[in-house]
């Protein structure tokens, strides 16, 4: 009997050691999870470190360092073949910089892979239209989850039932995106019928449907009327207020870009010449010589 007690004694000091252990681990969980967090939070979304490219000889970027905090909108401006497009394809990945680093979150590439821009959380416009024409504006949209399917061309032709959920999945967050921009009344037209002002929110709504950390748009604005722009502009801040998403433009609309953004970077030839809030690039001599081509004796700030 005594051995029996002993044996039964063990077993339970050795099951109440185990509960401890799980207590504590549960208790320490939440404090663990709220460090990461707080160290994620310290980590830019985007950060470029002596990014250098060059074209047959001509420098299109010349060590260009920038960094992007989580929840801003960052604005890139700057003359004519600054090297603004070329900075956003290499972020991007469509280019590979001939020096320099790319990093995204706690992730640092050489080249940014294009094929893991959706699974990195990045989502881009770009200057020139990329939509389907011939195909309504909710299926224009879905296009935007193109890169989350599981389901292979066959499952979907024969409507397997992981093909229909990731259909209906798809479908329902396209309405959401769709009805963000105010786009849900010509959500059955056909995207190349539609004004342009429209067009560019079509796109717009492609690229928010997957909600992406990090949202590059390349003069998203060009091409609009005024009061498409102010439009245009309000849904690119209730973008980053209402998902959190962190934004890049490129935009030539120095009114615009000053109204909208937290930071800008101004390029030059290639170079980073400014990087500050809108009220220092603004009165930077360095910006204003850039975009009036000579130093004007009196000029204290960009006109705009």
């Amino acid at each position: 009997m005594s051995v029996m007690a002993t044996a039964g004694d063990e077993a339970l000091i050795v099951a109440r050691a185990r509960a401890s252990d799980a207590a504590q681990d549960a208790a320490g969980a939440p404090a663990a999870a709220d460090s990461a967090r707080a160290a994620d939070a310290g980590v830019p979304v985007l950060a470029l470190q002596a990014i250098s490219l060059s074209f047959g000889g001509v420098t299109a970027l010349d060590g260009i360092d920038l960094s992007v905090a989580k929840g801003e909108i960052r604005a890139i401006i700057g003359p004519n073949g600054a090297g603004k497009s070329s900075l956003l394809n290499v972020v991007s990945g469509l280019y590979r910089p001939d020096r320099g680093v790319v990093r995204l979150g706690r992730e640092s590439f050489t080249q940014v892979p294009t094929a893991r821009l959706a699974a990195l959380g990045v989502g881009r416009t770009f200057q020139n239209l990329a939509l389907f024409k011939g195909l309504p504006v909710l299926d224009n949209v879905m296009m935007g989850l193109v890169a989350r399917r599981r389901s292979g061309f066959v499952r979907q032709i024969l409507s397997t039932p992981q093909a229909r959920r990731e259909e209906s999945e798809a479908r329902a967050a396209a309405e959401e995106a769709i009805a963000f921009l105010h786009l849900d009344a010509v959500k059955h037209r056909l995207a190349g019928g539609l004004p342009y002002g429209i067009q560019k929110r079509v796109e717009l709504a492609r690229a928010l449907v997957a909600r992406p950390q990090l949202l590059l748009l390349d003069e998203p604005f060009a091409g609009v009327t005024l009061g498409e722009k102010q439009e245009l502009a309000t849904h690119v801040r209730n973008a980053r207020d209402a998902y959190g998403t962190t934004i890049v433009l490129i935009e030539h609309d120095i009114g615009i870009v000053m109204s909208l953004s937290d930071r800008i970077a101004v390029l030059d030839y290639g170079r980073k010449i400014a990087d500050g809030v809108p009220a220092e690039v603004r009165s930077d001599q360095a910006v204003i010589d850039a975009y009036l081509g000579v130093a004007h004796e009196g000029e204290t700030e960009l006109v705009i």
